[in-house]
């Protein structure tokens, strides 16, 4: 109940209008900071709504990837430049931001981590390290402003912040691997 009560506290104070304007009025801190919070107070309330509806979770989400596939796809959602605009420009999607990223995210990746196995664990993390790549470059080498709320400099400071998420990714894989290596001795037969 105190995971609970600290994600929905989280959620309270990131929907503050002095918060989120702050949060929301640079670029790499609405992506890299903001939103992954929201994730987080969603992972933290999480163990509550697992313990109040299990059966739903063992029959929506027994091996983790729906869960998963879920949380991919609000994730990838929120990435897009045309999505932080509209968040910043409409109401309804503002308040979709404030469900979509705790309770569609967060919920089912903490629901899905668990029963993911360590090889799967990581085809998400390089998914996402692709993704990054691929995010960074848009934002870094696209000769106009993607954003129409943020300047072209804060274009390319997130862009380099994704680079950065994705530099960071490949460490913990080249980590991974190299203090875990029995969990890929089954792909090499």
């Amino acid at each position: 109940m105190n995971q609970f009560l600290f994600g929905f506290l989280l959620l309270v104070f990131l929907a503050l209008p002095p918060v989120a304007n702050l949060l929301e009025s640079i670029m790499i801190v609405h992506m890299h900071m903001q939103m992954p919070l929201l994730v987080i107070a969603g992972f933290l309330m999480a163990y509550y709504f697992q313990k109040k509806y299990p059966a739903f979770f063992e029959k929506w989400n027994q091996r983790g990837y729906p869960g998963i596939l879920l949380f991919s796809i609000i994730m990838i959602y929120w990435m897009l430049p045309r999505a932080m605009d509209d968040a910043l420009t409409s109401q309804t999607v503002e308040i979709f931001k404030y469900i979509s990223l705790p309770f569609l995210a967060g919920v089912p990746l903490r629901d899905s981590w668990a029963k993911l196995t360590s090889f799967l664990k990581n085809i998400v993390i390089i998914s996402f390290t692709i993704m990054f790549i691929m995010m960074g470059l848009l934002y870094i080498a696209w000769p106009e402003q993607l954003c129409n709320n943020y300047l072209m400099i804060e274009q390319i400071t997130l862009g380099w912040g994704f680079i950065t998420m994705a530099a960071c990714m490949v460490i913990y894989l080249v980590y991974n691997v190299l203090i875990d290596p029995m969990q890929y001795e089954g792909l090499a037969e």
